[in-house]
């Protein structure tokens, strides 16, 4: 049997974050709250550095941001590949 992998949304995350540190404010240990939440340790620790102290549409900003990023690095990588592509022609070593 496989482990099934969830992705969490990341106003899901913030919320769980958000409700975690309640949890511990009110006494619950670390572990107790990621059990609950049924996520690793690591993953609680992977969230707070990525998403502390972020809004909802913050966090969904920082994506939207994240996408935009990617799109705009394919953008200059095709570009940078044809400009080596132009000097190779006009080199003649094609």
């Amino acid at each position: 049997m496989t482990k099934k992998h969830r992705r969490h949304t990341p106003e899901q995350i913030i919320w769980k974050l958000a409700e975690g540190h309640k949890l511990m404010a009110g006494g619950q240990s670390l572990e107790e709250v990621c059990r609950e939440f049924a996520i690793a340790e690591s993953t609680w620790h992977r969230w707070v550095a990525q998403y502390g102290g972020m809004k909802a549409n913050d966090a969904k900003r920082l994506k939207e941001l994240e996408a935009e990023n990617t799109r705009l690095k394919k953008i200059v990588a095709d570009q940078a590949l044809d400009i080596d592509m132009l000097r190779e022609v006009a080199k003649g070593e094609f």
